[in-house]
């Protein structure tokens, strides 16, 4: 079955290239043309698998669609990748702290975007299948891999699947520094096109979200990151 990609963009003209150059590489396209359309086709039963989101739409911003796709339980899994023509890193920070999985700066060339969305779809696959084990535990945290859901304190934290792959790594190779090229390869899956920035930005959110927990990601300063060996 095509993977469903969903385009939320309200240049026409732009929305009908995305659409044909997505089909031509086999995906399912759905449109909307503003955020409350988004939302009326992410209420269908049949979710997309990758949502095109621009942040400059004419009702509720993109920034605003994405915080609302990551606090609902349906969405929060499904990956988002940002297109705008706003490049500067505040831009970047602001669309991954509310969630992005990736963000592109208009104009972009057609190959790229088509290879960052097999990248995001191949890495947010919801079987995480080189995860050795299916249920990890490590003090506060629990980790139910093939549940995707994670404990912290016996609270239960709701995260993207980005951050879900993150913590399942670090947890994995615990007492082991990662890198960011590591970490950007491994998560992202396509190093070249994510910053390092990213990854800060990652690992910012994902200990807030971690409360008590947070503790046990540590910073290895010149180096990149690493779970405690020990609790």
């Amino acid at each position: 079955m095509s993977k469903i990609v969903l385009i939320v963009d309200d240049e026409k003209d732009f929305v009908k290239v995305l659409a044909l150059n997505l089909r031509k590489n086999d995906y399912a396209v759905r449109q909307a043309l503003n955020g409350s359309q988004a939302l009326l086709e992410m209420a269908q039963a049949l979710l997309p698998d990758l949502v095109l989101l621009d942040l400059q739409l004419p009702d509720i911003s993109g920034l605003e669609l994405c915080r609302r796709m990551r606090s609902d339980p349906r969405t929060r899994s499904v990956a988002i990748l940002m297109l705008t023509a706003k490049g500067e890193e505040i831009d970047r920070v602001v669309g991954f702290e509310m969630g992005a999985d990736d963000y592109m700066v208009k104009p972009f060339s057609m190959r790229e975007l088509m290879l960052r969305i097999q990248a995001l779809l191949r890495r947010t696959a919801p079987d995480f299948a080189s995860t050795a084990q299916q249920e990890l535990q490590f003090g506060l945290l629990r980790m139910d891999v093939a549940a995707f859901r994670v404990w912290s304190a016996d609270r239960e934290v709701r995260l993207t699947t980005m951050e879900f792959k993150l913590l399942a790594l670090l947890l994995e190779r615990r007492g082991r520094v990662q890198t960011r090229e590591v970490l950007m390869n491994d998560v992202w899956g396509i190093d070249s096109y994510v910053q390092s920035r990213t990854v800060d930005v990652h690992i910012d959110r994902l200990r807030k979200k971690l409360g008590q927990a947070e503790q046990y990601i540590e910073t290895v300063h010149g180096m990149g990151y690493r779970l405690r060996a020990v609790p």
